[in-house]
């Protein structure tokens, strides 16, 4: 097998056994509409944090099952409630300040962009550095936040694509994938990018993820 026929090897198989995007595991039906695009703004907000991918999963799944899918629900919900529902999803080391951040952040959205995001995105007309200028004065989104939120819409936001941020190559890296963007987007489909991306984020998190592939791969 050629060295680029491996890669693919490789790629393949991380998609098939890992590439579950993170939206899709926090039961988000990600599509271009406000309430779905918002839900991933919690999830990348609630993934940015130190805390395991798994539990930051759960948070976003208590609060959407909360009913706190809509800024504006999440604006009209008590302090009270978003802390509960954090901790409903195990996000107890960070639910107080959490809370808060969600609170102001929906507040934000509604006030700047009547809670749609659409809105963001048509205001950096197609600037990538301008979309995260905005998305980074939403309270709790730092740069870490910005990516995965860039990262997951771009399958539905196709300016964006292909979006592999550094912790994306970094997995690619463990795996023996190329570490440039534009090589790594090319052992998959176009509309594939963004669970390939969930895929080699979760090989940089977990050195296991990296073990099955590659032994699965035959790599």
């Amino acid at each position: 097998m050629s060295p680029r026929g491996g890669q693919r090897a490789v790629a393949r198989t991380l998609l098939e056994r890992h590439g579950e995007t993170f939206a899709a595991q926090s039961g988000i039906r990600l599509g271009n509409t406000p309430q779905p695009l918002y839900q991933v703004l919690v999830l990348a907000g609630l993934l940015s944090a130190r805390i395991r991918a798994s539990v930051a999963v759960a948070a976003a799944r208590a609060l959407f099952d909360a009913g706190l899918r809509t800024p504006r629900r999440m604006a009209e919900a008590t302090w009270q409630q978003r802390v509960d529902a954090l901790g409903e999803g195990g996000y107890r080391r960070y639910d107080e300040r959490t809370a808060t951040q969600l609170g102001d952040g929906a507040t934000l959205l509604l006030d700047t962009y009547g809670g749609d995001l659409r809105r963001m995105r048509e205001e950096a007309g197609g600037d990538t550095v301008a979309l995260r200028g905005a998305l980074r004065k939403v309270p709790g989104l730092g740069p870490a936040g910005c990516d995965i939120f860039l990262r997951e819409v771009q399958g539905v936001w196709t300016e964006l694509a292909p979006y592999l941020d550094a912790k994306a190559v970094q997995g690619a890296e463990r795996l023996g994938l190329p570490g440039d963007g534009g090589k790594l987007a090319r052992l998959v489909g176009q509309d594939e990018t963004a669970a390939f991306a969930s895929g080699l984020v979760r090989a940089a998190l977990d050195r296991s993820v990296a073990d099955d592939v590659l032994e699965a791969s035959g790599a």
